[in-house]
């Protein structure tokens, strides 16, 4: 179950509660009877493996023989634009 962190609007008085996902969020203050807020940090996420980076998505050999493939379809194309204009 995840730790929520709250802090009374009022008082100012900073507490933890261990709540379930689906439990309601606190609006009391368990000092002053206060409203509280949640506080929100940084959240303790890696993000491992291949995929999260635009470079990791293609290699470097991938790359090569992309760029080589699709050159060589637009010089097919202008090739097939190219002969049926001079036909004409």
């Amino acid at each position: 179950m995840p730790t929520y962190s709250y802090a009374c609007k009022q008082c100012g008085h900073r507490f933890d509660a261990v709540q379930s996902f689906s439990d309601a969020a606190l609006t009391e203050c368990p000092e002053c009877g206060g409203e509280v807020r949640k506080q929100y940090g940084s959240i303790g996420v890696t993000f491992n493996g291949s995929g999260f980076y635009r470079t990791d998505s293609r290699g470097s050999s991938g790359a090569a023989s992309g760029g080589s493939s699709s050159s060589s379809t637009s010089s097919k194309s202008e090739t097939k634009t190219s002969a049926p204009s001079s036909a004409s």
